[in-house]
């Protein structure tokens, strides 16, 4: 039940839960009250006193806003409501006072500071400080920090708000960063000097409200007034964190999380924030031919003519890659099942029902995580899958979920128990009883890992058995931004890779990277980086990234995301559908469409669902029947996090925070 009180803020009244605090009732009645250590999505500091506040017919003194609850102000002598001022003589000589105080000790580097532009000290003090200083002393000085390669300190600014100590520790799981010392010689600092270890640790640059911890890579590269910004989808997991591109002139700067209750809340993961490096090198910007061995440039019409030449009348095999939109994996599977070929998107060999989109998707929403009491994992490490998800699964944990585990013995941030690593286990699990979960909230978690196996399906059938027998919700965790938007548009051959594969000719290789195409069928590539999938081809046809073309991602939970198109392709590379419609045309079989707008219409006439942008469909489908499990071990589909797309394996920044993973996971051991 809630406990509304009615409260008058700048004699506005307004009714609120008498559990939220006075900042958040300023923000229900559009009062902006300044704010440096508190955030809604932290535990509260009280710390820094700018939400300084007067409460009429209390103490004589400010309150600070963000620790006091609505429930604790006293009414009026009458039973009026109580009365709080946010703009009073009192509130703007303290908020003064703080501010004077704040900036005692802050060098004056603003024209060299990377917050410039964006900082909170910097507008609060524009609008709520005074223009001159009475403090003539030398300002103190500490020493930087080494954070490592993300993460640049300048810790001389710092105004101790301890926003990224809670959310390292309360957020990311770790305990690296914490205060130490008093008075003057209070600082923030790492346990021993060490450096975060954390794919989330890029967030603490957001949370910073000065200029003590900005992004290294970006650091001296670009203003924030230069940038232009694009909201977009993030597609290095299948979580479809909500992001903003920045820009400037054909240069992608950096990658921003937006806010999305639903989806990422406001965090991102460090390799979706750090990749964009990897949007610029080792690119394909032309098309190449091979002859005699070696590959050769070519015009797009030769490129196009050859390829046309090379299908006609050959079996034809469409493979759809982990970062396709949804849109080409359309526009491949019109053009090859126009030649009577197979099209696949399931190409690590995931065993997802097709057409069952309650088996492929499940019924689970991102949202119901932070609402469950049992949270059951299968085959799945969601620490490096989707970091930003484990960080969701933690906060439940930290509310007080169970957290169950069957699959490799992982550090997830939390506490978990591990129920083994085998099948055989998960059999066990389904021969137990369940009274004890029957009556509580709970999600069943099955990741890739465990459904690559041949008897994936078998895994995923138990999984739902389990859901039924614990009145559970159940989410399969996709690895792929692509992978459920190519599922739902039917990009899929029945009996999976072996099946399309079987008898190929052509492959017509739309972005797949992560397999090996055996000597023999003729191989057409297209796509964006000189990687795994260009070096096997025969033909380059170069296409755009995430960033370079509009589309929709489908995520994890069946969401349709739209990502908007930040810049342009390098070169003479076009965007995916494009290449897929002029392609069909030297075949002679035109595709229906002339622009994204017209395929789209075509695509969501085909599937409806894919039209309602941000929203999650209810998912429906027959229950898998139980099949036999196999006694093997369970096994996490992702080895290395930071390389596991020809992006991410582009940038040098990635490549150094894997070496940095491996370093941390074999310590050096001293000489006896």
């Amino acid at each position: 039940m809630t406990d509304l009180r009615k409260i008058i803020i700048d004699d506005q009244e307004v009714e609120v839960d008498g559990a939220m605090t006075l900042i958040q009732a300023c923000e229900v009645a559009g009062i902006e009250v300044p704010r440096f250590c508190y955030h809604e999505r932290l535990s509260i500091a009280g710390n820094c006193r700018m939400c300084l506040v007067e409460v009429v017919g209390g103490p004589p003194k400010p309150a600070a806003s963000c620790a006091m609850q609505v429930r604790d102000l006293r009414p009026g002598p009458e039973g009026q409501p109580p009365v709080v001022k946010t703009n009073s003589p009192m509130v703007k000589k303290a908020r003064e006072g703080v501010m004077e105080f704040l900036l005692i000790n802050h060098p004056l580097d603003c024209p060299i500071c990377d917050q410039g532009g964006e900082c909170d000290l910097q507008d609060q003090a524009m609008a709520y400080g005074v223009d001159f200083s009475r403090y003539r002393e030398a300002k103190r000085a500490t020493e930087d920090l080494d954070l490592g390669p993300l993460v640049e300190t300048h810790m001389t600014r710092c105004i101790s708000c301890t926003r990224c100590v809670r959310f390292t520790t309360e957020v990311a799981g770790i305990t690296q960063m914490g205060q130490t010392g008093r008075g003057e010689d209070a600082e923030i600092t790492s346990y021993l000097g060490q450096t975060l270890d954390s794919n989330l640790q890029g967030n603490i640059i957001d949370l910073c409200p000065v200029g003590a911890l900005v992004s290294k890579p970006y650091a001296f590269t670009a203003r924030p007034w230069e940038l232009s910004k694009t909201e977009s989808i993030d597609v290095m997991d299948a979580l479809g964190s909500n992001i903003r591109v920045d820009t400037k002139g054909r240069e992608v700067m950096r990658f921003l999380p937006r806010n999305h209750d639903g989806v990422n809340e406001e965090w991102l993961a460090d390799k979706s924030r750090f990749v964009w490096d990897g949007l610029r090198r080792q690119r394909l910007d032309t098309p190449y031919l091979r002859e005699n061995g070696k590959l050769r440039k070519a015009s797009w019409s030769e490129a196009l003519t050859a390829a046309a030449v090379a299908m006609k009348g050959k079996r034809v095999t469409g493979l759809v890659g982990d970062l396709v939109s949804t849109e080409a994996a359309f526009a491949l599977k019109e053009m090859v099942e126009g030649l009577d070929g197979h099209v696949e998107c399931r190409t690590d060999g995931a065993k997802l029902p097709i057409g069952n989109r309650a088996a492929y998707v499940g019924t689970a929403t991102l949202e119901d995580i932070d609402d469950a009491k049992m949270i059951q994992l299968i085959g799945t490490n969601p620490k490096v899958e989707a970091p930003v998800l484990n960080a969701r699964i933690r906060k439940a944990w930290a509310k007080g979920a169970n957290i169950g585990l069957i699959g490799e013995k992982v550090d997830l941030t939390y506490d978990y128990f591990h129920m083994g690593n085998t099948r055989a286990d998960l059999e066990d699990t389904l021969n137990r009883k369940f009274k004890e979960v029957l009556e509580v909230p709970s999600i069943v978690i099955v990741g890739q890992g465990a459904l690559q196996g041949g008897d994936g399906e078998a895994v995923l059938a138990a999984a739902q058995d389990l859901c039924s027998k614990t009145n559970s919700k159940l989410m399969v965790l996709h690895t792929a931004a692509g992978r459920v938007g190519a599922m739902d548009v039917g990009a899929v051959t029945d009996g999976g890779m072996n099946a399309a594969m079987k008898e190929a000719e052509v492959v017509y290789n739309l972005g797949s990277d992560e397999i090996d195409i055996a000597d023999g069928p003729f191989v057409i590539y297209q796509g964006s980086h000189g990687d795994r999938g260009a070096h096997r081809a025969d033909i380059i046809l170069p296409g755009a990234t995430y960033t370079e073309e509009a589309g929709i991602f489908v995520n994890t939970e069946g969401r349709p995301q739209l990502a908007n198109r930040a810049g342009f392709a390098p070169g003479e590379a076009k965007e995916n559908w494009a290449i897929l419609r002029a392609l069909s045309a030297e075949l002679g079989a035109v595709l229906p469409f002339d622009s994204v707008a017209e395929l789209r219409a075509k695509m969501f006439e085909a599937v409806p669902h894919l039209s309602h942008i941000d929203e999650v469909p209810l998912n429906e489908g027959p229950a898998l029947k139980a099949k036999k499990l196999n006694k093997s071990a369970f096994k996490n589909a992702i080895s290395d996090h930071y390389l596991t797309n020809p992006i991410a394996r582009a940038s040098q920044l990635m490549a150094e925070l894997s070496a940095n993973a491996k370093a941390r996971a074999n310590p050096k051991l001293a000489a006896e």
